[in-house]
């Protein structure tokens, strides 16, 4: 609007003004109210997790195409995340090499705090991996992996996690499993407590995989630093000889009901995706449901194992799916 008015005009630009005015008022306050009702639904739709990324999803970026791992940060940054779940043996061999000296270890914290600061994201768990079997039948053998499994709880302390994943690979027989279980678990969450840290077991096959057997673990150690992450995918338990394939497989949305009780954390495992972007495998909606109905709010880390397409484009379409579940859950 011109600041000088022709004075010969103003009546009748005033008159059409008012006509206006009154017009544009109404104008605006329907586009507030259409922006407020927008802004609720937005937040209505916000997710009721936290993202984070699985470093496993890089792993061959950084295996086969020799992707530094430290970058993982800043990659995870820029695909959308906000927290990172790191992955020890993918600091191999940079650390076995130095059998995960005190100087080693030192320097894989600084490093990764660095760049974690440096991309404003936050460290969430270490998935632990190669460093001995905490339900072994034999007892010297336990205490040996709950040592081992030590310099990765003051690892995650020092890097302000708030957990480390562990395996539970041992005896086949299931009684046996769940003392051997209960004793390495015990051991190990009493010296993490002192660090304020958590020791959670994924299903990450032989009889871990096995949902009821894993629940019962958990509840025998009872220790409230001590839980499960429940994985969308990893409910293997025998696999074929000589072959990835598996042989014996435990239902899945019953692992993952049975673990929810316990979880600090949850994995979201996807392989392959349909035209309209849902995994082939595993119902995201009814395991997301799960997971809500669970009263869990943490983070859920993706964790892409496709081969179909390449990691970049598997990670970020996990990313999707789990935000498009989001809108369809109750």
């Amino acid at each position: 609007m011109r600041k000088i008015l022709s004075i010969k005009k103003s009546v009748a630009f005033f008159a059409v003004f008012a006509v206006l005015g009154t017009y544009s008022c109404k104008e605006t306050k329907e586009a507030k109210e259409e922006k407020t009702a927008e802004i609720v639904q937005e937040e209505s739709a916000d997710p009721f997790f936290k993202l984070s990324l699985a470093q496993w999803s890089m792993h061959k970026m950084i295996r086969q195409d020799s992707v530094d791992p430290y970058t993982f940060a800043e990659k995870a940054k820029e695909w959308g995340f906000t927290g990172l779940e790191y992955v020890s043996q993918l600091y191999n061999p940079e650390l076995s090499d130095a059998n995960y000296s005190e100087e080693a270890m030192a320097a894989f914290v600084s490093k990764s705090n660095a760049e974690a600061k440096k991309h404003g994201m936050t460290n969430v768990l270490i998935m632990i991996d190669g460093q001995g079997n905490l339900a072994a039948d034999d007892e010297t053998e336990r205490n040996e992996t709950v040592e081992k499994h030590k310099r990765w709880v003051d690892a995650a302390a020092a890097m302000g996690c708030h957990a480390i994943r562990v395996n539970l690979n041992g005896s086949s027989d299931p009684e046996i499993w769940k003392k051997n279980s209960v004793d390495g678990l015990t051991k190990l969450g009493t010296y993490a407590k002192t660090k304020n840290i958590n020791v959670l077991v994924e299903n990450h096959g032989g009889l871990s995989s096995n949902g009821a057997l894993h629940a019962e673990v958990m509840k025998m150690t009872n220790m409230d630093n001590v839980g499960s992450l429940p994985d969308f995918g990893n409910f293997c338990i025998t696999r074929k000889p000589d072959s990835w394939d598996c042989a014996v497989e435990y239902d899945k949305y019953k692992g993952v009901k049975e673990l929810m009780p316990y979880a600090m954390a949850v994995s979201a495992k996807s392989n392959n995706f349909d035209a309209q972007g849902y995994d082939t495998g595993i119902d995201y909606v009814r395991m997301l449901q799960m997971v809500k109905d669970a009263g869990y709010t943490g983070y859920i880390g993706v964790e892409y194992e496709g081969n179909e397409i390449g990691e970049e484009a598997g990670i970020k379409a996990t990313r999707d799916l789990l935000l498009k579940a989001n809108q369809e859950i109750k």
